[in-house]
C-alpha cells in the first residue's frame, strides 16, 4: 500500500489538489446539521423569524460550495488516475522488454495482456479511491464525531457504541475475501489466455474444425470465472447487510437517549434532531465500505500481480558490459552445456570454433540442438557451463544490447508487425532511405511483389503479415536482416518456406552477403550447405561429426545417412 501511495508523489501538484479540495469539501459537511439545529432552538424555540432567510441563504450557499468543489474534486482526481495509468502502464511495458526470454518461456501472452490491460487500472483505483473516498470518509468521520463530542460526549458515546461490532466484521471479511478475489483474478487472466490463444490460432481451429472443443474450452474458463467471482459475491451478500444493519440499527438507540435526556432536560431538541441529521454523515463513510473494500481488495491484488513483474530481475547485462570497437566475427564454443529445465540436456560439452567470414552450417534431427545453440550465441539464453568466445572475450562479459546491434538473426517462423511494409523493414535500421529498403528487398528477391502492390512500401502487412504467403514473409523477414548489414549472420531454417526457385535465388543473395562476415546457418534442405565452410551434426545435444560436405560424404557416418534420407524425401515429394 505505500508502494502505491508514493506512485502520487510523481504528480506532487495534482495530488495536492485533490488532497486539498477533499478536506475543503469534507468540511463543509458541518453546515447542514448546524444549521438544522439552528431552525430548531434559535428560529423556532425562540420564534426569530428574521433568521430564517439568512439561515437558509447560508446552507444553499455552502451546499452549492460543496458540490462545486466536489465537481473540482473529480475533475482533478480523473487527470491524477490517467497520469497514474499512462505511467505504470509505460514502466510496466518497458520492464516486460528488459526480461529474460525465459520468463516469458513461463508465462502466456494473455496472461501478460490481462497484466497491462486490467490490472494497472484496477491497481490505480487503490490509488485514487484512496484520495477521494477513503481518506475524505476518514476526515468526515472524524470532522463529525468532534462536532458530536462537542454538543454532547454521552450521546456521542450512545450513536458510536455500533462501530466496534462493525469493524470486526468488516476486518473479518477483509481478510477473508482477499484470497477470494485473487482467485478471481487468476481465472480472469486464464481466460484472456485462452482468448489469445484461440484468436491467433484461429485458421488451425477452422482447418481442423474444432471449433466445438474450443467452444467448450471457453465456456469452462468462463464458468470457472464466474463461479470464483460468485465466491465473492455470496459474501458480500451476507456481511453488508449485516453492517447496515447493525448500523441502522444505531438510529434507534441513540434517538431513544436522546429522548430520554431532552426530556430530563439534560439535551436541547434541536441538539437530538442535530445528531440525528449528523447520524448520516457520521455512518455515510460506513455505508461506502462495500464498494471500497471490493476496489482496495482487488486492486492490492492487481498490485501483487503488477510488482511481481515489477520485481524481476531484468536481463543480466541487457545494457551493461563492454562494448569493444572492432567486431571480427571470430565464434568458439568451449565445452557449453545448456538445459531448458534443469533436467533434460539440450546442448552437452559443445566445442566448435567459427573463423571470421566463415559459414557454419548446423544439421541434425529434430530436437538436436541446433536453435538452442544460436540461442545462446545470441545471449537468448547462458549456458549452464563452458564459455562461448567471440573475438577471443567472452560473450558472457559483453553487452546483450551491442552484440544483437551487431548480429542478424532470421527464424524459422518469420514474423511481421501489424505496420508498413517500411516500419518492418526500418526496425532493423531506423531512418533508412528508400533506396536502401530496394536494395534489400532486391536482395532477397522481394521487390518484384513489393513493387505490385498499389502503395508498395506503404502496405500494410496486417496481422501476423497476414496479407503474404509464408514466402514472401520469410523473404521480407530475410530483407530485414540484410538491411541491418551485421557482421554475424544467424540463419534458422531461414529459407524453409521458400519454393525451389525462390530459394535458390534467395541463397544467391545470401551467399554473396556472407562473403565477409560469419554466419551460422541452420537448414533443412542439405542442398542449401553443400559449400558451407564447416558442417556440424548435431544428435542429442552433442556434436557428432563435423567437416566439409565432401569429408563427410567420404566418412559415410551421419552426415552421409542424413543426406541419404533427405534426399529419399526429395525424391518421394
Amino acid at each position: 500500500m505505500l508502494r502505491l501511495i508514493r506512485y502520487t508523489l510523481r504528480f506532487p501538484l495534482l495530488s495536492a489538489l485533490s488532497l486539498l479540495m477533499a478536506i475543503a469539501c469534507t468540511s463543509l459537511v458541518l453546515v447542514l446539521p448546524g444549521i438544522t439545529m439552528r431552525f430548531i432552538d434559535e428560529i423556532i424555540g425562540k420564534n426569530r423569524p428574521d433568521l430564517i432567510l439568512s439561515t437558509a441563504a447560508l446552507g444553499a450557499g455552502a451546499i452549492f460550495a460543496r458540490q462545486l468543489l466536489f465537481t473540482l474534486r473529480t475533475y482533478l482526481n480523473h487527470a491524477l488516475e490517467l497520469k497514474l495509468t499512462h505511467r505504470i502502464r509505460v514502466e510496466l511495458y518497458d520492464k516486460l522488454q528488459r526480461l529474460p526470454i525465459k520468463w516469458f518461456d513461463k508465462n502466456s501472452s494473455g496472461e501478460i495482456m490481462s497484466r497491462v490491460a486490467d490490472d494497472v487500472p484496477t491497481m490505480d483505483r487503490v490509488i485514487i479511491e484512496g484520495l477521494d473516498q477513503a481518506l475524505a470518509a476518514v476526515l468526515q468521520f472524524f470532522i463529525i464525531l468532534a462536532y458530536l463530542l462537542y454538543h454532547s460526549w454521552e450521546l456521542t458515546l450512545v450513536t458510536l457504541a455500533p462501530l466496534p461490532f462493525i469493524g470486526l466484521l468488516t476486518a473479518w471479511w477483509a481478510k477473508k475475501a482477499e484470497p477470494k478475489w485473487t482467485a478471481s483474478s487468476e481465472a480472469s487472466s486464464a481466460l484472456n489466455a485462452i482468448l489469445h490463444d484461440n484468436l491467433a490460432g484461429i485458421r488451425q481451429i477452422k482447418a481442423y474444425t474444432v471449433e466445438p472443443q474450443a467452444l467448450s474450452d471457453f465456456d469452462a474458463a468462463s464458468q470457472k470465472l464466474g463461479d470464483k467471482h460468485m465466491d465473492v459475491m455470496k459474501g458480500q451478500a451476507i456481511v453488508w447487510p449485516a453492517v447496515s444493519f447493525i448500523a441502522e440499527s444505531g438510529i434507534i438507540l441513540m434517538v431513544a437517549f436522546g429522548a430520554y435526556w431532552t426530556l430530563n432536560g439534560q439535551l436541547s431538541p434541536g441538539t437530538v434532531i442535530a445528531f440525528l441529521v449528523a447520524w448520516g454523515f457520521l455512518f455515510d463513510p460506513i455505508s461506502r465500505i462495500n464498494p471500497l473494500s471490493q476496489t482496495f481488495t482487488k486492486g492490492l491484488v492487481s498490485a501483487k500481480r503488477i510488482f511481481a513483474i515489477l520485481d524481476t530481475p531484468d536481463e543480466i547485462h541487457l545494457t551493461e558490459g563492454s562494448r569493444p570497437d572492432t567486431f571480427n566475427g571470430h565464434i568458439e564454443f568451449r565445452e557449453v552445456s545448456f538445459s531448458y529445465d534443469g533436467e533434460s540436456t539440450a546442448l552437452k560439452n559443445i566445442n566448435l570454433t567459427a573463423r571470421p567470414g566463415q559459414t557454419l552450417a548446423l544439421v541434425g534431427a529434430t530436437g538436436s540442438g541446433k536453435s538452442t545453440l544460436l540461442n545462446l550465441l545470441s545471449r537468448f539464453y547462458e549456458p549452464e557451463s563452458g564459455a562461448i568466445l567471440l573475438d577471443g572475450r567472452p560473450i558472457s562479459g559483453l553487452s546483450k544490447e551491442w552484440l544483437r546491434d551487431h548480429t542478424g538473426f532470421v527464424t524459422q517462423e518469420p514474423f511481421l508487425f501489424n505496420t508498413s511494409i517500411r516500419e518492418n523493414l526500418t526496425l532493423a535500421k531506423p531512418g533508412a532511405d528508400d533506396a536502401e529498403l530496394w536494395k534489400a528487398l532486391e536482395s532477397a528477391n522481394a521487390a518484384s511483389f513489393i513493387t505490385a502492390l498499389p502503395d508498395q512500401l506503404d502496405t500494410m502487412v496486417g496481422e501476423r503479415g497476414i496479407r503474404f504467403s509464408g514466402g514472401e514473409k520469410q523473404r521480407l523477414s530475410i530483407a530485414r536482416a540484410l538491411l541491418k548489414n551485421p557482421p554475424l549472420l544467424l540463419l534458422d531454417e531461414a529459407t524453409s518456406a521458400l519454393d525451389n526457385t525462390t530459394e535458390t535465388l534467395v541463397q544467391q543473395a545470401l551467399d554473396r552477403l556472407r562473403g565477409n562476415r560469419t554466419s551460422f546457418v541452420i537448414a533443412h534442405r542439405l542442398s542449401t550447405i553443400r559449400n558451407a565452410d564447416l558442417i556440424c551434426v548435431l544428435q542429442e545435444g552433442q556434436i557428432v561429426e563435423q567437416g566439409t560436405h565432401d569429408d563427410l560424404m567420404e566418412k559415410k557416418a551421419h552426415y552421409y545417412r542424413l543426406q541419404q534420407s533427405r534426399d529419399g524425401e526429395s525424391s518421394g515429394d
